[in-house]
């Protein structure tokens, strides 16, 4: 690896650890690309527009949904994140 965060890791886990932080950089960045077409700051605010209609159902429906999987997505690659560099920190 060329990453020096990573060379004091053993070679799977910095890899891991790799895709992970990949993983979790990209999902925040899509999500907040989603928000940002539809003029939203998070989900909750996007939905509440989309309620009181203010901004139509289509697509705007799918735009809150693909930000609550990318932002829970997120989430999970965290606690995922957060394990494995525990386990490989013992």
């Amino acid at each position: 690896m060329s990453n020096p965060i990573y060379e004091a890791l053993p070679p799977e886990a910095a890899l891991e650890l790799e895709q992970i932080a990949r993983l979790i950089y990209e999902s925040r960045e899509h999500r907040r690309k989603v928000l940002d077409a539809v003029g939203a700051e998070d989900e909750s605010t996007l939905l509440e527009r989309i309620v009181r209609g203010d901004i139509g159902e289509h697509p705007a429906y799918e735009h809150y949904l693909a930000a609550r999987i990318l932002g829970d997505t997120h989430e999970a690659a965290r606690q995922v994140m957060a394990a494995t560099l525990k386990e490989v920190n013992r």
